[in-house]
């Protein structure tokens, strides 16, 4: 089975803007014309699948993807997968919600509380795939030291602590689905939240 071509992880090429744009607005009640979270639980592998078939449909969606190479009949090959297998994050209103379950590509669509604390989640994840570091999927949280890191080019970017050997890595988390992404951190870049 060929290995797929990276796949653009976000619809539209501004996604990031507009989301900013849409949170800014005053707050008011939810309307239909509003857009939102939603996190879209995909049937087994379809993620690729349902965020070619938004695209397609232009409705707004996050789905994040780190390269993973392996070496195949000698060979290098490296493939594109969701960071959070099973997972797609949907900006839109309810209509377009409502659009996503009609693919068939959709499990279950869960709603989202924290609307601004799952957008700060997203876009660290976003800004860690963007600088191209080596990320790790964490399946489940660990208990551990809220921190931020204070420089480089990961500055700013907040997680709880799992201390492994001589640097710690730190678990930068999305809540809602209790996954996350990790990073290795020399102990003297990280301050205490």
């Amino acid at each position: 089975m060929p290995l797929l071509l990276p796949e653009p992880q976000c619809y539209p090429d501004d996604f990031w803007e507009s989301v900013a744009a849409a949170e800014c607005e005053p707050a008011r009640g939810i309307q239909e014309s509003d857009r939102q979270w939603w996190v879209v639980r995909t049937r087994t592998r379809q993620e690729k699948s349902l965020a070619r078939e938004l695209s397609r449909r232009e409705i707004s969606f996050f789905l994040p993807q780190v390269a993973k190479s392996s070496i195949v009949r000698g060979r290098k090959r490296t493939a594109y997968l969701p960071l959070f297998p099973g997972y797609l994050f949907l900006f839109g209103n309810r209509d377009q919600r409502s659009a996503s379950l009609t693919t068939n590509r959709v499990a279950q669509v869960l709603p989202v509380l924290e609307q601004q604390e799952l957008g700060r989640d997203l876009r660290q994840v976003y800004r860690l795939i963007q600088l191209n570091a080596p990320l790790t999927m964490e399946s489940r949280l660990k208990q551990g030291d809220r921190v931020r890191v204070k420089g480089g080019p990961f500055e700013g970017v907040e997680g709880n602590v799992v201390a492994r050997c001589r640097k710690s890595r730190i678990i930068v988390a999305v809540r809602l689905i209790q996954q996350g992404v990790s990073l290795e951190v020399d102990d003297c870049q990280l301050e205490l939240l």
